[in-house]
């Protein structure tokens, strides 16, 4: 079994290594069985491109690609994707990129709606980014609205958002943050029903005050896919108790206990 690790918007391939590398290790998968690739215009990735470039199903294509080449294109899978990796991962098993068995959707924010309020926030960080650059549009950024009730209801969130300006390349990768929310994750609610059909068991992971990636929407994706949803602490009780219990969690699903 290989694993293909996705990260999230803005981030890239340390995030899920550093979140589930651990409980890969007490699993004993090798290294040389997991995959974790930078998505376009993220991390290592010197490719940006046009807006088109940018939609869901072209990341995944892109994704699926790497994760052939790397871990051969019959071999079993079992995804892990947050946020944006979990839209991407979806994408994938949908679509039968990948020979998916198991996938882990870790704090959804995607999906059938093309930019949804949860998601506003960063097509506004997109274009500060290219007009006022990375510390000004920080600033100007505080004072909007988008911040404003993302920070009143979680200061991580907040400081999440604000990390965007300081991330590598910011301003020349602005488009990301510009095109990739307006990406549905499914059309309707039924495609989700569709994966159990297809022998993929699934996992939902979510926590409480989270206005980027609400929990109502792990729910939703949770009762869609008919999968187990697991509540973890919010991130403004701690990032070490939310990232603990996630571990543990997962840990548990994937050892089948």
């Amino acid at each position: 079994m290989r694993f293909v690790l996705l990260h999230g918007l803005g981030a890239d391939r340390t995030q899920p290594l550093d979140l589930v590398g651990p409980v890969l290790d007490g699993l004993g998968v090798p290294a040389s069985d997991v995959v974790a690739p930078d998505v376009r215009a993220h991390g290592a990735s010197a490719v940006v491109g046009e807006p088109a470039d940018f939609a869901l199903d072209r990341l995944a294509d892109e994704v699926a690609a790497v994760a052939r080449h790397a871990v051969g294109a019959d071999e079993p899978a079992t995804i892990v994707g947050i946020s944006m990796g979990a839209a991407i991962g979806l994408r994938i098993c949908l679509r039968g990129l990948l020979p998916v068995e198991r996938v882990v959707f870790v704090r959804p924010a995607f999906d059938d709606r093309s930019l949804p309020e949860h998601l506003r926030a960063f097509p506004v960080i997109g274009e500060l980014l290219r007009e006022s650059g990375p510390r000004d549009g920080a600033e100007r950024f505080r004072r909007t609205e988008p911040y404003l009730r993302v920070a009143r209801e979680s200061p991580a969130g907040g400081r999440g958002l604000l990390s965007q300006f300081t991330s590598t390349d910011a301003a020349r990768r602005a488009i990301r943050l510009v095109e990739i929310p307006r990406n549905r994750a499914f059309g309707a609610e039924s495609e989700l029903d569709g994966l159990a059909g297809r022998g993929i068991r699934s996992l939902v992971v979510g926590a409480p005050r989270d206005p980027v990636h609400p929990f109502a929407l792990a729910e939703r994706w949770a009762g869609a896919l008919g999968s187990p949803l697991v509540r973890v602490p919010a991130r403004d009780d701690g990032p070490a108790a939310q990232t603990a219990a996630l571990r543990d969690a997962v840990g548990r699903w994937l050892s089948g206990s």
